[in-house]
This record gives C-alpha cells, structure tokens and sequence, in this order.
C-alpha cells in the first residue's frame, strides 16, 4: 500500500480539504511512477477507508471526504469479535476515557462548543418522547465534548465507541424516566463546563456513565457479556 500511502501524504502536505478532488489518473501515474492497476487498488483502498470517494463520469475522480469513526469502530468490533470480548469492556473502556476527557475539555472548550454542547441539551428536551432524535442529540453532546478537548484522537475514539455503544443496536431500550435522568446528567455536566470546572465536570461525566452501566447492569444484564457482531461496512 505504498501508493496509498504517498497519496495521504500529498493529501495533507497539500492542504487538501473535503470536497476537493484529487488530480485525474494519468497526472497521478505519471507522479507516482505505477501502473493504472496498482494505482487503481490504492484508491480502491483509500475509497474503503473512507478517505475518498470514486465518483463516476467525465467530470468525477477522486473526491476528498471527511473521514469519520465508523471505519475505527468497525475495526475494534472485529477485533472484539474475533477475541470474544463482551459489550462490559466498551462500557468499561468508556468509563474509564471520558471523565478524563471531561476535564480536560472544561479548561479548553471554546464558546462556540459550549453553544453546540447547550443546543444539544436543548434538543433533547424538545425531543424527550422521540427516542430516535434524542439520542442522536445525546451522542452529539459526548461528540463536542470529546472534540473540545483538542485531541483528536480522543474524538475519533469517543466518536467509535459512541458508534458502538448505541444501545438500540444491542437490544437496550430508553423508556422516559431514563431519558428524563440522561438529560438531567447532561444539564448538571454542561453547568460544570458553563462555569469552568473541570473537577466538577470529570466527576459528573463519571457519574453519568456509571448510572448508564448501573441502568444496563439491572435491566438488561445479559447484554453486558453478549458479544456485539461486527457487521462490514458497505
């Protein structure tokens, strides 16, 4: 996957951005130095990943993407599959990763994060009885708050686990009194980030995922050690 490879770091020596589209397939066998069908493979390669799309026509090509954490969340429910590894060690691993990261982004997030993390909060209250949106909003909210911290690599691992972690897939369910309560945690962790504490908001966040793995533990406990399938990405 050399080309693969030398392509990525064109794409990010270059400044590249979503959207743009990457240069037409005789320029690129000319730069590389390859064949059409080694050529043809990265990008293959790179359009899985989800770094590019192959759009088709005379005007299409190579069109940059926004990689998401999908590929990423894929990947570790493969792994966890293929080890056995039950749905307790992504709750475990969560449990263990946002807290910290709810302190750190406390000290750093920026007013338009803190704006984003509000509007969440108020999406879920508009939508408390439509399951669908509501958690949608919730993901959303542990989402800016892993990206305000400035690391991106705690948002793309929140972001899969969050990915993983949606209980509607695993056969968890979110009657009103436990949405009322998801929002209430939410409200007291943004009040925390509202006034600049990370101590506050490290312990709240924790709470909040303790009541989630409390809630499964008593409702749902033989989800805990299911192991969740790893499905290909299409």
């Amino acid at each position: 996957m050399l080309i693969a490879q030398r392509i990525v770091r064109d794409i990010t020596n270059g400044g590249l951005r979503q959207g743009d589209v990457l240069p037409p397939e005789r320029t690129m066998l000319e730069q590389y130095q390859t064949g059409r069908g080694t050529l043809r493979e990265a990008l293959r390669y790179l359009e899985f990943q989800g770094v590019i799309a192959l759009k088709p026509g005379p005007r299409g090509g190579p069109v940059l993407l926004n990689p998401d954490a999908s590929h990423l969340a894929s990947t570790v429910v493969l792994l966890m599959q293929l080890n056995h590894a039950p749905f307790r060690e992504i709750v475990q691993v969560r449990t263990a990763l946002e807290p910290m990261i709810s302190n750190m982004a406390a000290t750093s997030i920026s007013p338009e994060d803190l704006a984003d993390l509000e509007e969440t909060i108020v999406q879920m209250r508009d939508h408390l009885d439509h399951q669908p949106t509501f958690l949608e909003a919730n993901k959303r909210f542990h989402d800016v708050i892993a990206w305000a911290s400035g690391n991106v690599l705690f948002g793309y691992l929140v972001d899969s686990l969050l990915e993983i972690m949606d209980g509607t897939v695993v056969g968890i369910d979110y009657p009103s009194h436990r949405r009322k309560a998801i929002l209430t945690a939410h409200e007291e962790i943004f009040f925390a980030f509202r006034d600049g504490d990370p101590e506050a908001a490290q312990a709240r966040m924790t709470e909040h995922i303790s009541a989630y793995e409390r809630y499964v533990r008593k409702k749902f406990p033989e989800v805990l050690n299911e192991v969740v399938p790893w499905s290909p990405l299409t």
